[in-house]
């Protein structure tokens, strides 16, 4: 066993309402952060950087079409995002992939006055935190 991967994240699986919507809407934020497609079958899809992975799966187990980041359970995924300038362009394009900002009014500080960060929630109610190497 490689003991450098120990305590590593090995994969995330999100289970999602909607596949297609969940293609275009992770598919483009992953793949600008530095993901690669990885796999596809009938009821999902993922995308992996490194050792990592992330999985969006359109299960038929799934009890709810509603996720809420502010129930019990994930609240949100936090990415390295680049520079200030890069984290202001996903920003600014992630309008027009299905993601919308949260707590705008505080950008870009809104996780305190050091931590130059974007909140963004897509359609399904999924937060990521892309935060800026300052």
């Amino acid at each position: 066993m490689n003991n450098d991967l120990v305590g590593a994240l090995h994969h995330v699986e999100l289970w999602v309402p909607s596949l297609k919507r969940a293609e275009d809407e992770w598919g483009w934020i992953l793949t600008r952060l530095g993901y690669s497609s990885d796999q596809n079958w009938v009821q999902g899809t993922s995308w992996r950087r490194g050792a990592t992975y992330i999985v969006v799966e359109e299960s038929p187990a799934l009890t709810s079409k509603d996720h809420q980041r502010t129930a019990p359970g994930l609240n949100h995924l936090a990415f390295h995002a680049g520079s200030t300038q890069q984290v202001d362009a996903l920003l600014k394009d992630s309008r027009l992939h299905g993601w919308r900002p949260l707590f705008a009014e505080k950008y870009p500080n809104a996780g305190g006055p050091d931590h130059y960060a974007a909140y963004l929630v897509n359609s399904d109610g999924f937060e990521v935190e892309l935060i800026a190497n300052t």
